[in-house]
Parts: C-alpha cells; sequence; structure tokens
C-alpha cells in the first residue's frame, strides 16, 4: 500500500491531504474567503502569503490525524498548474521539498484533472462519460474515456462561469463569493424578468461564452437606477 501527502494551493485555499491507497486518511482546510471579501475577488499576492502561513501548521495537522510520519510516507505530490503562479509555487515547492528531504518521489497533478477525477475518488473503476468542470478560472466540457485518456469538447472562449458569478455579483454589491450568494436567491426569483443574453446556443460547437453576460449587467444595472429590484437585491444582504 502506497501513502501519498498531496497539498494545494492552486488559489485562496490552502489544502493538506494523506492518503493510503483509496482510503483518505486526513484532510485539512483553511480558507481565505474573508481575508479576500473586502476586495471582491482573490488577490494573488495576499493568496500566496497565506498559504506561506497556513501550510505548516496544515501539514502538521494532517499528520498528526492519519497517525504517520514524513518517513512513512512513499511520494508527495502537489498541483502544479493551472491556477496563480505564486499560490502554485508555495505548495509546489513544499512538497518538492519534502520530498527530496524524504528521498521520495514527487508528484506533480494538474489542478482540472484534480476536478475531473474527484467525483471517483475511491472507486476501482472510472467508467467513459461525459465530465463539465465549472470552477472559478475554467469552464470546459470533456470526454473521460479513461484515466489521463481526455479529449475537450468545449471550454470557454473568454471568461470562466465562476468569474462572471463573482464579477456580477460585485456589480450588485453581494461581496465574495458572489456564485453561492448569487445561487441562493435565483432560487426563488423570476428568470424570465430581464431579458439577457445566452451565448452560443447556435455556435455549431460546444463552446462556451460568458463576458457578454457580464457586459449586459453593466449596462442593465444603471438603467434600474433606483427601482425596487436594486434596492432589494442589496437591501436583503444586509
Amino acid at each position: 500500500m502506497k501513502t501519498i501527502l498531496a497539498i494545494e494551493t492552486s488559489c485562496d485555499e490552502t489544502a493538506v491531504a494523506v492518503l493510503r491507497d483509496r482510503k483518505l486518511l486526513a484532510s485539512e482546510v483553511a480558507s481565505q474567503v474573508e481575508a479576500h471579501q473586502q476586495f471582491g475577488g482573490v488577490v494573488p499576492e495576499l493568496a500566496s502569503r497565506n498559504h506561506l502561513v497556513h501550510l505548516p501548521r496544515l501539514l502538521e495537522q494532517s499528520l498528526a490525524k492519519a497517525q504517520i510520519t514524513i518517513q512513512e510516507l512513499d511520494a508527495f505530490a502537489a498541483t502544479t498548474g493551472p491556477g496563480l503562479a505564486s499560490s502554485l509555487l508555495v505548495g509546489s515547492s513544499a512538497a518538492k521539498g519534502l520530498a527530496i528531504g524524504a528521498n521520495k518521489p514527487f508528484l506533480a497533478i494538474n489542478h482540472l484533472e484534480g476536478h475531473l477525477l474527484s467525483p471517483f475518488f475511491g472507486s476501482e473503476k472510472i467508467e467513459p462519460h461525459i465530465s463539465l468542470i465549472v470552477s472559478g478560472g475554467h469552464t470546459l466540457l470533456v470526454k473521460v474515456v479513461a484515466v489521463g485518456d481526455y479529449k475537450i469538447l468545449g471550454r470557454t472562449l473568454d471568461d470562466a462561469a465562476g468569474e462572471a458569478f463573482d464579477k456580477i455579483a460585485k456589480l450588485l454589491g453581494l461581496g465574495y463569493p458572489g456564485g453561492p450568494e448569487i445561487e441562493r436567491r435565483a432560487a426563488s426569483g423570476d428568470a424570465g424578468r430581464f431579458d439577457l443574453p445566452r451565448a452560443m446556443l447556435d455556435s455549431g460547437d460546444l463552446n462556451f461564452s460568458f463576458s457578454g453576460l457580464k457586459t449586459a449587467m453593466r449596462y442593465l444595472l444603471p438603467k434600474l437606477g433606483d427601482c425596487n429590484v436594486l434596492h432589494s437585491v442589496r437591501d436583503d444582504h444586509d
């Protein structure tokens, strides 16, 4: 049985996990949501500095929870891309340093492949399927044949869906992260009240585009002025 320590610092969350075969022995996560809320989005320099603060503590907690020492680990893994370069550097450098110190292998992990395979954690086999990856910085439609055998069927041509949510939430004064708050309010909203664009419906391919939606919202909000719609969005949040 192989035991691996894995580090994730691709954006604004620091995470450390210890895995033995298909069993998760420990998983520790430090969120930075409060640190970035005042800026309405992730500040790369702030994110990387916070990774440096949180990572040593999470490493200690993960090893203690898994009841294992560094010498007992068989390999060290870390997200190496895609993501914020300054954030990725913190986690990958730490994992490489630990691997060198322990004379064990270092495994470079693709962030998006992690998203792609995470729903099947613990499974012995992954059946061929079509997967939709929707994260803060990426939106992809992928055909999965097997582990390591993928074909991208479609992707965003401009902004990711998550970015569009966060930017629109900022325009509405809903704070960060915007996606969960917009989703909560949309559950009781009127989907047909405003005529907002739905891009790429007749493109003939499977690509996405979200920049037009952000632009439409930017021009729509000033037209609403002091109407009840805009006030209700902001007042409910207070």
